[in-house]
């Protein structure tokens, strides 16, 4: 089977409740689906893209569901427009306790001698410097309350090598170090640092890299667990590693790949 959707949520006793949150690459996928779990868990959201009118109807959406979710535009390869996000979130709560940087770009594939260097600057811009970017902002967003949570958004590419994947790949092997040391920097001032390293998932981003049935099919059957993941799938790990229930990790990057890497 080329799919499959994740079982009903329970929800946990508000793992999140009271909890400011700001997730990037909010407006689709992993994001969107990230933002509607960690409101359900009782978190105020900061829903952060690009494409301002996606999140704008999310937000609107989970409000009208009753729960506290608020949107910002963010282009995480500028500065200003990180700092702007984060200072948005610390006018309106005061503090920021966790954060989801799932914002990220694929493409660039093809032998090394093949690729040019703007597009490898233009995916490194987004999967590694603005995620460092956002690192630098709401770490120093949640130092003077005490600390929070952190989760990147990495990939199996960014566990193994693949032919072809030059580009994406070492952006997030990249962003694998990235998380490691920001963790180590941060482990005594009560900051988490982790990362979640997804495999296959349904998403916009997904479908322009697969785009018909057969591929996908034939992509899921090369995966021991046989199908693709649900976007809900990658964002239940964030929540785990992002609540108290994760306490004593930091520094990890968790495979979320259907089993790929145990080979």
């Amino acid at each position: 089977m080329a799919y499959a959707n994740p079982p009903p949520l329970t929800l946990r006793a508000e793992r999140l409740k009271g909890r400011v949150v700001l997730v990037t690459g909010a407006s689709s996928g992993i994001g969107a689906a990230a933002t509607r779990l960690f409101a359900a868990e009782g978190a105020k959201v900061i829903a952060a893209a690009r494409r301002k009118d996606r999140i704008a109807a999310l937000s609107r959406e989970l409000v009208d569901e009753g729960l506290e979710v608020a949107h910002v535009e963010l282009d995480v390869t500028d500065e200003a427009s990180v700092a702007a996000a984060v200072g948005f979130c610390l006018e309106r709560y005061d503090r920021l306790d966790g954060a989801f940087n799932n914002a990220g770009q694929g493409g660039g594939r093809g032998p090394v001698h093949t690729l040019d260097v703007a597009t490898f600057d233009a995916i490194h811009a987004v999967n590694l410097r603005g995620v460092f970017l956002c690192l630098k902002h709401e770490i120093a967003a949640m130092l003077p309350s005490g600390g929070g949570s952190i989760v990147n958004t990495s990939s199996i590419g960014g566990l193994k090598g693949g032919a072809g994947n030059a580009i994406y790949g070492s952006s997030k092997f990249g962003l694998a170090g990235l998380t490691r040391c920001a963790a180590l920097d941060y482990a005594r001032d009560g900051v988490r640092v982790n990362a979640i390293a997804p495999g296959p998932t349904r998403s916009e981003m997904f479908d322009r890299w697969m785009p018909t049935e057969e591929a996908r099919a034939a992509m899921a059957e090369s995966f021991p667990m046989n199908y693709i993941a649900h976007p809900a799938d990658m964002a239940r790990a964030a929540l785990w590693l992002l609540s108290d229930e994760a306490r004593w990790t930091t520094g990890a990057v968790i495979p979320c790949e259907g089993g790929l890497s145990a080979r």
